[in-house]
């Protein structure tokens, strides 16, 4: 159940003998070597990583393992990034039920809930792109980690919405675009950050529906009348471009 240090001793056209010392000798498959990331020629006198499935067999062999090796080192990093809050890279793969299968070094768990901001229903676009991801839990037992898209889309988000939010001041003229419109007002993309222009903020006559003069998805200008820091919630207007017509 360990990771010792061994030597290769013989290479066969199969597998690969390896001497652990005390007069020892494991056979380890050719094929626990195929997806080595160096994909260096294996040559003999080579010292290698090995796991020590079992000292001895019913034949009296000794098992070893290199892909076993392999993964629990593997895993090993996982914990580390994942106690210490970092992000891991690796590619997602393709789908499984409930969401998605990645590769981070091993196989890992995408749900569903934790792809993006927001729903998506093609993923096409998102296999075999190498990208980083959050990890959420793992269980070393059940062999199983589960990792989020999601979270590390939002804290660039936050950061992007932080930055922009710094650049404003009140009384700035800036351009957006039109994101939504509701019954009390229309709420505008400034680039990374929202703003809510209320219904008594749009014109100087009385208007019944913000639909009636916006557009969705159109570019507007805007100008800053308040906003709170703690909340990074930003209140605009597009009145006060123009000069009150009732002064």
């Amino acid at each position: 159940g360990t990771i010792i240090k061994g030597t290769i001793s013989e290479i066969e056209d199969d597998a690969v003998i390896v001497d652990i010392g005390a007069k020892v000798e494991g056979r380890i498959s050719k094929r626990e070597f195929a997806f080595r990331k160096d994909q260096k020629e294996l040559s003999v006198g080579d010292e290698i990583s090995v796991y020590l499935d079992k000292i001895e067999n019913h034949n009296g062999d000794c098992i070893l393992s290199f892909s076993k090796a392999k993964s629990k080192e593997i895993w090993a990093e996982i914990e580390k990034s994942f106690e210490a809050g970092e992000l891991v890279e690796g590619v997602i793969t393709g789908k499984v039920k409930g969401g998605l299968s990645c590769e981070i070094g091993v196989t890992a768990f995408l749900p569903g809930s934790q792809i993006d901001t927001r729903p998506v229903r093609d993923v096409t676009h998102l296999i075999d792109v190498p990208q980083k991801f959050k990890i959420l839990k793992m269980d070393l037992k059940r062999n199983n980690i589960v990792v989020s898209r999601r979270a590390v889309l939002e804290e660039m988000h936050k950061e992007v919405r932080e930055e922009r939010f710094l650049q404003l001041k009140l009384d700035d003229v800036v351009e957006g675009k039109i994101k939504a419109i509701t019954d009390y007002g229309a709420f505008v993309d400034l680039g990374g950050i929202d703003g809510l222009v209320h219904v008594t903020d749009i014109s100087w006559t009385k208007i019944n529906n913000p639909s009636e003069v916006l557009e969705l998805n159109k570019n507007i200008k805007v100008k800053v009348l308040k906003f709170d820091e703690e909340l990074s919630r930003l209140s605009l207007g597009i009145k006060q471009l123009t000069d009150n017509p009732w002064d």
